[in-house]
């Protein structure tokens, strides 16, 4: 099989769960455990550094390998799902692997693959874990894929585990609470390794405290050690002073070339994971964390996190997905206050949309549009469902076709957000 042939194999042979939702999900390690057996466990040749949470663990797994990357390390990177290429998802110091390793795993694994009958994700995990293992990295910035406890990811015993925070997300697979869905990502805590939690919640904390205790796992909860205050945006750069409160670790000026508001909850869990790295021997110097974090859409190639991709009318979009992350997101866009906005929305149809709809701004010209994914929910019932929370706009076949649409109407002071999932944000041309 040449490149093509074999993602047709995986997408076409294998449960893809951002194809087909419920179906492709196979909770459980046992499959992705088998499959790496037959590799030889690749996944135990280097450390690695596990990275869960319901919003925000894409971003923090970037800025840590980042800050690796310009200590001096050759950074793997597993991520998921990808925006272009399938390549995006498995990285070393940010460039994405060869789509001749791609090939040459899938033929030399195809009796495993056969075999074992796993899933698209399954196979994606162990395909990481196999090329990191070959590029001989010094270390491996893991993120996980939902969940925790049951995600293929946790077959790992990392050196350092980060869980950013808990909201609602995937809910008919983690659970119905906040409680239920923390112990769910509580699941990647290993016994005797430092775990930092990013966004310190009452009604989570005394899971993630039960579990760490039971696995005598130190504990930091990064909101309550570390302050961040925002010093100015300016020039694509978000500049902020952070320090962690106790007489610590002090960053002043520090330039995050991630803007979005969310990225000063991930900034302290970051920051806090770095000082643990460091205390585990792990050389990374001031300079370099500034170094990193203000290069690491170059450093590592993360698309999507607020990006600005149009001016005159401004046009940004972001992968913000659910109620926790679209109200960050879209809190920040309306402070911006612009002459007016616009919408460019479309989600997939297992999103609980009634809880997210109410969020958008009622004063706002929309833009229904579908993702190109099969999962996509109709931009016929998006825009049916919209006007019964008071969001009125026209429907359009793609993506590409609706921001265009956008541009038209748009007067050079008006604000452009595409958005609503990870896959309408995908579908641009111009990302």
């Amino acid at each position: 099989m040449n490149y093509q042939e074999t993602l047709d194999y995986l997408y076409s042979r294998l449960p893809v769960f951002q194809n087909i939702g419920a179906r492709a999900y196979k909770p459980g390690l046992h499959t992705t455990q088998q499959l790496c057996n037959a590799l030889g466990n690749p996944q135990n040749r280097y450390p690695t550094i596990h990275v869960g949470g319901t919003n925000g663990k894409g971003s923090t797994s970037h800025m840590l390998a980042a800050i690796l990357q310009s200590a001096g390390y050759k950074v793997g990177l597993y991520t998921s799902p990808h925006l272009k290429s399938f390549t995006e998802r498995i990285k070393v110091n940010g460039k994405e692997v060869e789509e001749n390793f791609i090939v040459k795993f899938i033929a030399d694994n195809l009796s495993n693959i056969d075999r074992s009958s796993p899933s698209f994700f399954e196979v994606t995990v162990a395909m990481a874990f196999s090329y990191f293992a070959e590029c001989e990295v010094d270390v491996a910035v893991i993120e996980v894929g939902m969940g925790g406890r049951m995600d293929s990811t946790n077959i790992i015993n990392p050196i350092l585990s980060v869980i950013t925070n808990v909201s609602f997300d995937h809910t008919q697979y983690l659970g119905d609470t906040l409680v239920k869905i923390a112990g769910e990502k509580a699941g990647i805590i290993k016994p005797n390794t430092s775990v930092v939690i990013s966004e310190h919640n009452s009604e989570t904390a005394p899971v993630f405290r039960s579990v760490a205790q039971e696995l005598d796992a130190p504990i930091h909860f990064a909101s309550e050690s570390v302050a961040v205050d925002t010093i100015e945006t300016s020039n694509g750069q978000l500049c902020v002073y952070a320090k962690e409160v106790d007489g610590g670790f002090s960053y002043p000026a520090l330039n995050l070339d991630l803007c979005g508001s969310y990225q000063l909850h991930n900034i302290k869990g970051v920051l806090t994971a770095v000082a643990l790295l460091q205390e585990k021997g792990y050389t990374i110097q001031k300079e370099h964390v500034y170094e990193a974090l203000r290069n690491v859409v170059k450093l590592t190639g993360l698309k999507g996190r607020w990006q600005q991709i149009g001016s005159k009318p401004l046009v940004y979009c972001d992968t913000a997905h659910n109620v926790a992350g679209l109200r960050e997101t879209i809190g920040q866009l309306t402070s911006l206050k612009p002459k007016h906005f616009r919408f460019v929305i479309g989600f997939v149809g297992d999103k609980d949309i009634r809880s997210i709809l109410p969020l958008f701004p009622l004063d706002a010209t929309y833009y229904f549009t579908q993702p190109s994914n099969s999962r996509a929910l109709p931009m016929e019932a998006l825009q049916e469902l919209a006007q019964n929370y008071g969001l009125k706009g026209n429907t359009y076949q793609t993506v590409d076709l609706a921001l265009d649409a956008a541009i038209r109407d748009a007067d050079s002071n008006d604000c452009i957000y595409v958005g609503g999932s990870t896959f309408v944000v995908a579908d641009l041309s111009n990302l």
